[in-house]
């Protein structure tokens, strides 16, 4: 189990870390990281890394795909994992 947590752990900061530096690109005008990228890596168990990264850096907040897709996942992905550990039922 604790492997497990560890995987989803690391999922998510490596999304975070994408969305940080998709930002990061855009404001110096350099080449992205394409939008399918960026939801794949959300929907791959990485909703709560995308979720957080959307808010600290200010990233795709204005796209209605991501403004939606991105909390669902997270929130799919956490009761997911509590189903998992046993806490939910």
């Amino acid at each position: 189990m604790l492997a497990l947590w560890l995987a989803w752990l690391l999922i998510n900061i490596v999304t975070f870390a994408l969305y940080g530096a998709d930002k990061r690109r855009a404001r110096r005008r350099l080449w992205r990281i394409p939008e399918r990228v960026l939801l794949t890596a959300t929907w791959l168990m990485g909703g709560v890394g995308a979720y957080a990264g959307m808010q600290a850096f200010r990233h795709k907040t204005k796209h209605a795909v991501f403004r939606y897709s991105v909390p669902t996942a997270a929130i799919l992905q956490l009761i997911l994992m509590a189903m998992l550990s046993g806490q939910l039922i």
